[in-house]
């Protein structure tokens, strides 16, 4: 297929973590779609390749980095291969999110390590990932890093404690981080998607029905508008169902 070359992210390059299904998925399509240059990241190999393949289809180059962003020195490899394929990382989606032990337990019940997976990859990744492929954004003056977030970053739903507590601090991150790189040209952003259909959702509340959620393609839109150069601010919290150019 042709390269799509009139698009919002036409010669930009994305990062996206989880992309072998559900947002992450989601959220890289809508980027090729868009004709953004793609690095997509996952556990596991099959699927991911499945979604490169997907991505390929729809004119974007796309390169498949099988990683565990829970993994300091996998994290290292996946910026490598980045920088090796494109030279550069215009937008970073930090995606990629562990809920923990389900059924989900309270924190009294919360297994220490359990606690420190879920921390690993929520927030400790998305910190080292930034971190590796701010160079070439800073050198750019320019540069987009959006962050997943959730509600239960928020409100303090019970069972949900190792989760939140990582999206919340995943929240002060963001803010820290932008306010760190006022005026470089980067900005920093969370995102809160709301309620889908995913395997994580389901996962957490198998009873809720599917037909009461959103679709992940749907809940895209300001994933691209905050990808593309010159939109959006930075140090925001925003939720996906309600993102209007008002909040850009």
């Amino acid at each position: 297929m042709t390269r799509p070359s009139g698009g919002r992210l036409a010669g930009a390059t994305a990062l996206v973590t989880g992309a072998s299904q559900g947002l992450g998925r989601a959220i890289a399509l809508a980027y090729a779609r868009e004709g953004a240059d793609l690095v997509l990241v996952a556990r596991r190999p099959g699927p991911l390749e499945e979604v490169r393949a997907e991505a390929e289809a729809l004119g974007a180059r796309a390169v498949a980095v099988a990683a565990d962003v829970g993994q300091p020195e996998d994290v290292e490899r996946v910026a490598a291969a980045a920088l090796t394929a494109f030279d550069r990382v215009d937008v970073l989606v930090n995606n990629a999110s562990e809920l923990g032990p389900t059924p989900m337990p309270y924190l009294l019940d919360t297994d220490p390590e359990a606690l420190r997976r879920v921390l690993d990859v929520n927030l400790l990744g998305p910190f080292l990932l930034t971190r590796a492929l701010l160079g070439p954004m800073l050198a750019a003056g320019r540069g987009s890093v959006i962050n997943v977030s959730s509600d239960a970053g928020v409100v303090g739903y019970p069972g949900w404690g190792a989760y939140g507590v990582s999206k919340a601090a995943l929240d002060q991150m963001s803010r820290i981080w932008a306010s760190e790189l006022e005026d470089s040209g980067i900005r920093v952003n969370s995102v809160d998607p709301g309620d889908m259909d995913t395997a994580m959702h389901r996962a957490a509340l198998p009873d809720d029905d599917p037909a009461s959620l959103a679709r992940p393609e749907d809940r895209t839109e300001a994933f691209v508008r905050l990808a593309a150069e010159g939109e959006g601010g930075s140090g925001q919290r925003l939720e996906a169902a309600t993102f209007t150019p008002a909040q850009a």
